[in-house]
């Protein structure tokens, strides 16, 4: 991620879409993004995924600390005008392949909501497992979504 890559980024962030897939609240501001942005510890990963130079989908590795510093957890999302055309993908092999072999990162951990198949299927894909359920996980459009905890580990 760069910082010409702010605005393009606040307005997927904002996209209905995007957004039902996430913790996000509406109405993020460019500032939000850009303090985001500007406080990424280091050792983390933010990437963008651009389509013909215009940003369309993020994502971001969070390694932790100390005594689980051998995990991350991962986070992203696609614009919504651009989902199944690879780039959730093309993102999740570039965190997976940074992870096992620029990090030397064991485990890769996500949340998931359960009700969002298109993720569940990419994130299987990658060789992510369900660990468990998160009932009651977040407050979405008035009302409790459960999520899986999936993890990726290597042996």
């Amino acid at each position: 991620m760069r910082a010409d890559d702010l605005e393009a980024v606040t307005a997927f962030l904002n996209l209905a879409g995007f957004r039902h897939g996430t913790l996000r609240l509406p109405f993020q501001s460019i500032e939000e993004t850009r303090r985001r942005f500007e406080t990424m510890p280091q050792g983390n990963i933010s990437l963008v995924a651009e389509y013909d130079g215009v940003p369309v989908g993020d994502a971001h590795l969070m390694r932790n600390q100390g005594r689980r510093s051998h995990a991350a957890s991962i986070g992203m999302g696609v614009h919504d005008d651009f989902t199944g055309k690879g780039i959730g993908s093309a993102l999740m092999e570039a965190l997976v392949d940074t992870a096992d072999n620029w990090l030397d990162i064991k485990r890769l951990e996500l949340t998931v909501y359960t009700d969002n198949p298109a993720a569940l299927a990419l994130y299987r894909k990658f060789g992510f497992e369900q660990e468990g359920l998160l009932k009651a996980f977040g407050f979405r459009a008035g009302e409790y979504v459960d999520a899986y905890t999936m993890a990726r580990v290597r042996f």
